[in-house]
């Protein structure tokens, strides 16, 4: 149960879900749609052969008491043909315990990637739905050691797994050509992908280009809970769109920095950007602002700098772009990427949830 859609950016959701599908049917429910004149129904879309994206499509108008109604009664009629004795529920949202929480799977997880109360329009009730989740919930996974530090007083067994990474689809950015709509800008490329939201910093953004018409500030991804007017659009700052996962290798090619400006505020306190070890992997220096989760361990081991304003990012943005070798930072980058991967991130999660279900079998047997 996700409050992120499938097809939106590609990121921890997809890449756990879609290798829990190589070896088990997976059903990505997301939340609701309201989009429908009659009748509330499901849609659902085979993505892979045990990979399957439901999404609920309500009328227009629903109050929220009402669509609690309808959500539950499309959850009941999608469930009923299930083996609760043979499924797990898998919540990223707490949310969607308004219509599934008379349910007892086998097992429950909860991946909490994001402190999501601290997000823009966020529900006024999200914390008091997580702490039930969290007392529910027979295992608790977090997107990063700093998330982990906030949620570990709150339940028992609680385990961190930050961002990971497909290392050899990044590596391809050191030798696979560039985005042909790149490729024109012409001029040192300092980039970003991600989605543009509240949390990131535009003020930043916008004093780089000021300070800095000779570079050229790439941004990737789509605008979100921000209004677009807002955007700074001086002439050296380029917004190329959403990109496809497949094709991100190729922006990267052409990019000389990558930057991590996040704003520091309650909606990055605890994140662990997945694209931290994307940009390092396509061997690309990296610029951040001091997100906890950055610092440590990629700051501390002086794998990113990490910078607090516009000068001292441009700084180290100019140091970057004149170092001549960079031998012994691509030796320290590889020794540290050399263990990390989705793959194992998700065959470590599958042990702790088979020792999990393992525990609560022995204590079914003995009660």
């Amino acid at each position: 149960m996700s409050h992120l859609r499938w097809d939106f950016v590609y990121q921890r959701p997809q890449h756990l879900l879609t290798r829990f599908a190589k070896q088990t049917s997976v059903f990505f429910y997301e939340e609701p749609v309201l989009d429908g004149n009659e009748e509330s129904f499901l849609s659902v879309s085979q993505r892979e052969e045990n990979l399957h994206i439901v999404v609920p499509h309500l009328q227009r108008g629903l109050n929220e008491e009402q669509i609690a109604v309808a959500l539950t009664a499309l959850f009941d009629q999608f469930i009923a043909d299930f083996d609760l004795e043979q499924t797990l529920f898998w919540y990223y949202t707490p949310m969607a315990l308004t219509y599934t929480a008379k349910y007892r799977p086998k097992a429950i997880v909860y991946d909490c990637m994001d402190e999501l109360s601290g997000f823009k329009f966020a529900h006024s009730q999200i914390r008091v739905y997580e702490q039930r989740l969290l007392e529910k919930a027979d295992i608790v996974f977090t997107g990063g050691h700093s998330l982990y530090q906030a949620k570990k007083q709150y339940h028992e067994n609680i385990h961190p797994f930050p961002s990971s990474i497909e290392k050899e689809h990044f590596a391809k950015a050191r030798t696979c050509d560039e985005a042909p709509d790149q490729m024109s800008i012409k001029g040192p490329k300092i980039g970003f992908f991600g989605v543009i939201d509240e949390r990131f910093d535009l003020e930043l953004i916008r004093q780089l280009a000021t300070d800095r018409p000779d570079w050229n500030i790439i941004l990737i991804g789509p605008v979100v809970k921000i209004d677009p007017a807002t955007l700074p659009q001086q002439p050296n700052i380029h917004y190329l769109g959403q990109k496809s996962y497949n094709d991100l290798p190729n922006y990267l090619a052409g990019w000389d920095v990558a930057l991590l400006p996040f704003l520091l505020n309650e909606s990055t306190r605890f994140i662990s950007p997945t694209k931290t070890p994307e940009y390092l992997a396509a061997n690309i220096p990296v610029v951040s602002t001091p997100i906890r989760d950055v610092i440590n361990p990629y700051g501390n081991q002086n794998l990113v700098h990490i910078c607090s304003c516009s000068k001292t990012f441009a700084t180290a943005i100019e140091k970057e772009l004149h170092s001549q070798n960079r031998t012994e930072w691509e030796m320290q980058v590889t020794d540290f990427l050399a263990d990390i991967s989705w793959d194992k991130t998700q065959l470590e999660m599958t042990s702790e949830i088979c020792d999990c279900i393992s525990e609560k079998e022995k204590i079914s047997i003995a009660s």
